[in-house]
């Protein structure tokens, strides 16, 4: 036991030490010092939300060149004026506006948060600067320059906010002015074209150079027989109310069993509406205060610590809480268009202690269409202490029972993945047809390689060959789809604090791909994904094969089977390094993700990157030249996380009991992942499939050649090769040798094993001894040789149990909760080494154990606590547990 405990712990020194020579080595190459260089997560100016001088904090002068002056925020949403030299009057004539683009929209780019940018327009409506003063894509950073995205934005100069402009080719036919997209970024220029063009145009309806927004008027139809008041819940099914709940861990401050706040607000001009809520008499007097065109709604306080009022309207008369948003529109309210509110008569109404009824007098707003309450909340930042302002929101839109005609339709434009999965719809079909064909393929292996021979594969290798020419072209340099282990670490990240399923659909090239590799690692394990359809992986082994074709084999060959067992599990160490340093920072663990050459060699280029980055890639594939896939074997960590579940795929190679004795496949195995014993190791192997092709060669396989012969000589019968491996046999042929059949069986990684528990169960005993083996580490024979450890593993267990406890209750944070769940995990390897030293082989319905080794149950216990933690996050965060 102590040995195993000193080997684990060894492993994990040796992951941490690994991360810390990966830190080391990115700070030494170009442009990856300092996670705070150029716009990327830059910190924006305290208090720039609220303040008045917004050219003060920021360099609108950048942004309107020739500008000498610009006025304080002004309009709803905010802008600037800008000004130029006074004349001799002292008058400044006016030059157009500056803007900044999270006051007026926040639409998500590749992150899931917008891209911040500076904008000046002139009063014709012409951009006339940009500057990006901060973002969250890490595609930006890592691979593509950030001066990317500012050419990028470079290309608006001189356009118009009245001009239709696209992402792509330019369409004269309709009118579409197209702006060339980065490679590699569709999503980011996609959702920063709709922050441009959203941005501007709402500045140019407030000041008069685009005609302001007209909304078909609301026309109202009753629902509630005349006389009777709709009850709460009836309205909010009608969708004339809405809740809006903020807590206080959104904020950053310390939980609280109450929230933040809490608002319900809603519409007071359908009339059965607002009877329902004011009473007729209320009603009737609200309708006498309005004027032709003004429209009235209401927010009350249900519960919560916090005023949506603020103190903006008692200094200058400004509700600066809450606005509210319809489209691109955003109206505020000030003193003047408030009205008292003393009650809501209808049944089921929540207590509040403060109301308001706010009037909306810009004839733009219309209540027949959605519209949103949104509450401005100032959040800390815990690692840092700065504050920042976020807007949180909810949309009320009148149900089609309630409006003459039903709601009318909108004509929204498609969130940025959905443009990107229609402008390439013909190359993802074509992309989903080549996963697909590659499928099929391999999963009728055993009809190709009983088709081969060991001096012809044509037949298997026609298909591969192809396989990796249309990895490296198409999928590789075209697509540029070659999947990363950032991505591993993002949904990582995303499984256990917020899935986004546009943040993953936003590369449907990616999106598919990783729909290919969860399917097929789970059914045949790494090697169908590596060893075929790997774009960095199939161009290394074309180098070396080419190489061989060149001259070169004399020279190539293998490491020697000592320092490959030893540095195969670098890329292990690799790979917990990178998921090490994701939980303390994610921008880090992607930067440190630089030791995957993927990035220099498809997405960017050699060519466009600094030399230490071009240099890694040249060794690499030049080492590849004589080593068959080095990187693949030794360093690659997103090979190490496939090759984790690799450990449990459904489907393995065929081996037969002979293979214990004959070393033929082992010796000419590429990737050495086949053992003295004949077995093979799924989370090693590539899938080259020349073992299969032996595995049925009469004349390849020794064992097949011999009985060949021995047939041959004695004038017997050459049967077919049975699924077993064997000719398929007739009388006179003698079983395998004693010595043979005495041997361990290849077919299985390792010696098979039988639970005693688990002998003889079936049906729903089966299945909850099975659930509890999943669940219960221990194993009642180790207590009394191993009593002090499992009395620890009781109060760890328990103590890891409490902590999900606290966190469900909020009063534990989610890094906390993490790193106990992580402890736990260490633990359950090492006792279920020490008592239940078992993983299943194949299909989880079916009871094929066997002998588990440290990295078998390493993999196992990660794998299983990573399911049920993502659970049980989900299911805490649902529940409004869990503490930022």
């Amino acid at each position: 036991m102590f040995s195993r405990c000193h080997l684990l712990a060894a492993t994990l020194k040796r992951s941490f030490c690994l991360a810390a020579f990966l830190l080391a080595f990115t700070a030494l190459l170009p442009g990856t010092a300092s996670a705070k260089e150029g716009a990327y997560e830059a910190e924006l100016p305290t208090g720039l939300a609220q303040a008045r001088d917004m050219c003060a904090l920021l360099p609108c002068a950048q942004v309107f060149p020739g500008a000498q002056s610009f006025s304080e925020r002004m309009g709803t949403p905010p802008y600037v004026e800008a000004y130029g030299a006074a004349d001799a009057a002292g008058k400044k004539p006016l030059l157009g506006y500056v803007m900044l683009s999270t006051d007026i929209t926040d639409t998500p780019a590749y992150s899931g948060k917008p891209v911040v940018t500076l904008i000046g327009m002139d009063r014709a409506g012409r951009f006339v600067g940009t500057q990006v003063l901060k973002h969250s894509e890490p595609i930006l950073l890592l691979g593509i320059p950030e001066s990317a995205l500012l050419n990028f934005n470079k290309q608006y100069l001189g356009k118009s906010v009245a001009d239709k402009i696209e992402v792509g080719q330019s369409r004269p036919d309709e009118g579409v002015l197209g702006l060339d997209a980065i490679s590699g970024a569709t999503v980011t220029v996609i959702a920063q074209n709709q922050v441009m063009m959203a941005s501007g145009q709402a500045v140019a309806r407030q000041v008069g150079i685009l005609p302001p927004t007209l909304r078909e008027a609301a026309r109202y139809q009753a629902t509630a027989p005349q006389g009777q008041a709709l009850s709460w819940a009836q309205l909010k099914a009608l969708g004339a109310l809405q809740r809006l709940s903020v807590r206080s861990e959104q904020l950053g401050l310390a939980h609280n069993d109450q929230p933040f706040i809490e608002l319900w607000f809603g519409d007071l001009n359908h009339p059965d509406v607002a009877r329902s809520l004011l009473g007729e008499r209320g009603r009737q007097q609200l309708q006498a205060s309005l004027k032709p065109g003004e429209h009235a709604i209401f927010v009350v306080r249900s519960a919560g610590v916090e005023s949506f009022k603020g103190s903006g309207f008692v200094r200058g008369g400004l509700y600066d809480r809450v606005q509210l948003k319809q489209g691109a529109d955003a109206f505020t309210f000030r003193d003047l268009d408030y009205l008292n509110l003393y009650g809501l008569q209808a049944e089921g109404a929540p207590a509040f202690d403060e109301s308001a009824i706010f009037i909306v007098r810009n004839k733009s707003f219309s209540p027949a269409y959605p519209w949103k309450l949104a509450f401005l909340g100032n959040k800390v930042e815990r690692a840092t202490g700065t504050r920042s302002f976020v807007n949180f929101d909810a949309q009320v839109w009148l149900d089609d029972r309630l409006l003459v005609g039903g709601r009318p339709a909108l004509p929204e434009a498609a969130a940025p993945w959905v443009q990107v999965w229609k402008s390439r719809a013909l190359e993802i079909a074509l992309f989903v047809a080549l996963l697909l064909a590659v499928t099929v393929v391999y999963a009728l292996r055993e009809r190709l390689t009983r088709l081969s021979t060991h001096k012809n594969k044509w037949p298997v290798n026609g298909f591969k060959y192809t396989a990796w020419a249309l990895s490296i072209v198409f999928v590789g340099f075209g697509a540029m789809a070659q999947p990363s282990i950032t991505q591993v670490l993002t949904w990582f990240h995303a499984l256990l604090f917020q899935w986004t399923w546009s943040l993953f659909l936003s590369d449907p090239f990616i999106f598919c791909f990783w729909i290919f590799i969860i399917a097929t690692v789970f059914l045949f394990g790494r090697g169908l994904f590596c060893g075929w359809m790997c774009p960095f992986g199939s161009l290394s082994e074309a180098l070396y094969k080419i190489g061989s074709k060149l001259g070169l084999k004399r020279w190539q060959g293998h490491l020697p089977q000592r320092w490959h067992d030893r540095l195969k599990w670098l890329k292990y160490g690799v790979f917990f390094g990178l998921l090490s340093v994701s939980m303390f920072s994610m921008g880090l663990a992607e930067k440190l993700a630089e030791v995957e050459p993927f990035k220099t060699t498809f997405l960017v280029g050699i060519s466009h990157r600094a030399w230490p980055y071009g240099l890694f890639v040249c060794l690499i594939l030049g080492v590849s030249l004589f080593i068959e896939r080095p990187y693949c074997k030794y360093i690659c960590p997103l090979g190490a996380a496939l090759a984790m579940p690799s450990t449990f795929r459904w489907f393995g190679l065929k081996r037969k009991q002979d293979c214990n004795s004959c070393k033929a496949c082992a010796v000419g195995c590429g990737s050495l992942a086949i053992d003295a014993a004949g077995r093979i190791d799924h989370r090693e192997c590539l899938h080259c499939l020349d073992c299969m092709i032996l595995y049925t060669d009469a004349k390849g396989c020794p064992p097949l050649a011999k009985e060949r012969k021995r047939r041959e000589r004695d004038g017997l019968l050459i049967t077919p090769i049975g699924r077993d491996g064997y000719f398929i046999p007739i009388d006179s042929v003698p079983a395998i040798s004693a010595k043979v059949a005495a041997g361990p069986d290849p077919r299985m990684p390792s010696e098979a094993v039988s639970p005693a528990h688990k002998a003889g169960r079936s049906g729903l005993v089966w299945l909850a001894r099975e659930l509890w083996d999943h669940l219960w580490p221990w194993n009642a024979g180790t207590f009394a040789s191993q009593r002090a450890l499992q009395i620890a593993g009781f109060s760890l267990a328990l103590a890891a149990s409490l902590a999900w406890v606290l966190a469900g209750s909020g009063r534990l944070s989610q890094s906390a909760i993490i790193a106990w769940w992580f402890g736990w995990s260490v633990y359950e390897v090492l006792i279920r080494l020490a008592g239940k030293r078992y993983v299943k082989d194949g299909p989880w319905w079916q009871a094929n154990y066997r002998r588990a080794s440290v990295m078998d149950m390493l993999s196992y216990v990660g794998f299983k606590n990573l399911l049920i933690g993502a659970v049980l996050f989900l299911a805490l965060k649902s529940m409004g547990g869990l503490s930022a």
